[in-house]
């Protein structure tokens, strides 16, 4: 090995460093990617997905490319590495490559007309000799239209807040009970690490949920608030 000096680029990840702070966004492979699929000129939309929008499997909407419908979602997971905000309206495009309809197609769009105009947007870690590792946890219900199976999203770590208090009495009560008893024994690893002392679950109310933004889509006002908690800024030329 050599040394190549500090680390600026790697498998299409950019790093700058300042001194107040590093930032790791993915400008370069965005900007590459509404060159290749020919949309570098199109409308600029605030959010990837409609707060209202719902996909569904459809039999009678006009099919598309597969093959081009595979390679947008396939260039936009990579993407989601340093770009949690497109992770949600990502994941559920992604469901549809065996059969894409015009529906489908059509939001996978909006999501590069919304990066269209955050090109440079990235993660901003800033220096700082006290830092917390802290995680937040959220469910949206049954929220799947197709299947009925909820969506989920969190950031592991100690402590998790979680905005529903159903659960957390869940994790914190050793004794099972009527509410709990469809759930698999395995699900209940959890509890044992919250009785070890490992785990401290504490209750957020939904306003200061940011796993918000893995489980639905949301308003630009909500969207923006929550980008702007997660350390998401713009990355200076």
């Amino acid at each position: 090995m050599s040394m190549m000096g500090e680390l600026k680029f790697f498998l299409g990840i950019q790093v700058n460093q300042f001194k107040d702070g590093v930032y790791v966004h993915q400008t370069k492979y965005t900007k590459e990617l509404m060159k290749k699929f020919k949309l570098e000129g199109c409308k600029m939309m605030n959010t990837p997905m409609h707060p209202t929008c719902i996909l569904s499997k459809e039999d009678t909407g006009t099919k598309v490319d597969q093959k081009l419908y595979r390679g947008m979602i396939g260039s936009l997971l990579y993407l989601t590495a340093s770009r949690p905000d497109i992770l949600f309206s990502v994941c559920l495009c992604a469901r549809f490559q065996s059969d894409p309809r015009e529906s489908h197609l059509t939001i996978v769009k909006r999501i590069f007309r919304y990066l269209n105009g955050t090109t440079n947007l990235g993660f901003l870690y800033r220096k700082s000799l006290d830092y917390k590792l802290v995680g937040f946890c959220d469910a949206d219900f049954a929220g799947d239209k197709i299947e009925r199976k909820s969506t989920s999203g969190n950031a592991i770590s100690i402590p998790i807040y979680c905005d529903n208090t159903a659960a957390i009495c869940l994790s914190k009560n050793p004794i099972l009970h009527s509410r709990a008893k469809h759930i698999e024994i395995k699900h209940h690893f959890i509890r044992d690490y919250v009785q070890k002392g490992v785990l401290d679950i504490q209750f957020i109310d939904t306003k200061h949920q940011w796993a918000d933004i893995f489980t639905k889509p949301l308003t630009v006002e909500r969207f923006d608030f929550i980008k702007k908690n997660l350390n998401m800024h713009f990355v200076s030329d």
